[in-house]
C-alpha cells in the first residue's frame, strides 16, 4: 500500500473533482430527523420534505404529515456537501429543535507530486493532518484515521474516512474539532443517479444552558432522494444569490461560528 499521506491526499482530490464536476442543480428528499439528550431523557423527532436549490442551499421545507411551511437553508444540513472542503459553520441545538447554518467552501486540492519513473521514495508533507490506515484497510477500500498536527490549532478535521470500493469516494466521513471540544459530525455518503450525497448523519454536541451541562444528539435519514430537472418549487426557479448563510425563519445560531480553513500541505 502506499504511505497513508498520499492515499489521503489522492482520496481528498479524487472526491473534490466529483463533487464539483457532478452537483445537481436541484434536490428533493425526506429527511427524518431523532434529537436526543440522553442525560435528561428526553427525545424529539422532526420529520420534513425538503426541496433545495443545490448552488445557494435555498430550500422550501413542509413540516411532516400536514405541519408548517418554510424557506431557507435546508434542515439540519444540505445533502449535498463535501465536508473535507474548508467551511463555516455556527449551531444552536436544544430539545425543541437543531439549527444549522453552513456556508460551503470550494473543494480543497492537496499537492500530490507528478509521477516520476525515476523516484523510488516519497516522503508526504501535510502540515495540519496526520494520517494512518486503520487495521481493515485495504488498497481497494482505504480506511483512514487522521489526528491533527500542533499546526491545526482548531477547527473541524476529518478524523475518519471510509472509501467506498465500488466508487472510491468517500462512504464515510467523521469530522472532529481539534483540542478538546467534543463536537463530531459524522456523514454517510451514497452515488445516486451520479451524484454523491449524504444519506445519514449524526450531529453530538454538549450544550450549556443556565445551570445544565447535557449532550445533544441529533440523528438524520435521507430518504426519497430525487434530482428534478427543473424547479420542484416555484420559489426554486430563480437564480442562486452568492450567499449560503442566511438560517431558516426559525433559526438562532450562536454566534461563534466554528471556521474551518482549508489545510495548507
Amino acid at each position: 500500500m502506499i504511505l497513508p499521506d498520499v492515499a489521503l491526499a489522492l482520496l481528498v482530490n479524487r472526491t473534490a473533482a466529483y463533487y464539483q464536476q457532478n452537483p445537481p442543480v436541484y434536490m428533493t428528499y425526506t429527511e427524518h430527523t431523532h434529537v436526543n439528550a440522553p442525560s435528561l431523557g428526553r427525545t424529539q423527532d422532526i420529520n420534513r420534505s425538503v426541496a433545495v436549490r443545490v448552488a445557494d442551499n435555498y430550500a422550501v421545507m413542509r413540516d411532516l404529515p400536514d405541519g408548517g411551511e418554510r424557506t431557507g437553508q435546508a434542515f439540519p444540513i444540505v445533502a449535498y456537501f463535501d465536508p473535507i472542503s474548508g467551511f463555516s459553520f455556527s449551531y444552536f441545538a436544544n430539545m425543541k429543535r437543531v439549527d444549522i447554518t453552513l456556508k460551503r467552501a470550494a473543494p480543497i486540492v492537496l499537492a500530490t507530486p507528478e509521477p516520476d519513473p525515476d523516484v523510488n521514495v516519497l516522503v508526504p508533507y501535510n502540515s495540519y493532518w496526520a494520517a494512518s490506515y486503520a487495521a481493515d484497510s485495504t488498497d481497494d477500500a482505504l480506511h483512514l484515521l487522521i489526528d491533527p498536527t500542533a499546526r491545526a490549532q482548531g477547527g473541524f478535521y476529518p478524523s475518519e474516512i471510509i472509501e467506498d470500493p465500488a466508487t472510491h469516494l468517500p462512504s464515510h466521513i467523521m469530522m472532529r474539532i481539534a483540542g478538546t471540544d467534543d463536537m463530531t459530525i459524522a456523514l454517510d455518503y451514497k452515488v445516486i443517479d451520479g451524484h454523491w450525497v449524504i444519506v445519514h448523519g449524526q450531529f453530538s454536541a454538549t450544550q450549556h444552558a443556565i445551570f445544565l451541562t447535557f449532550k445533544v444528539i441529533a440523528d438524520v435519514t435521507f430518504d426519497d432522494i430525487a434530482f428534478p430537472a427543473t424547479a420542484p418549487d416555484p420559489r426554486l426557479a430563480g437564480t442562486a444569490s452568492s450567499t449560503q448563510t442566511t438560517p431558516a425563519p426559525d433559526s438562532t445560531p450562536d454566534p461563534n461560528a466554528t471556521p474551518v480553513a482549508a489545510p495548507t500541505p
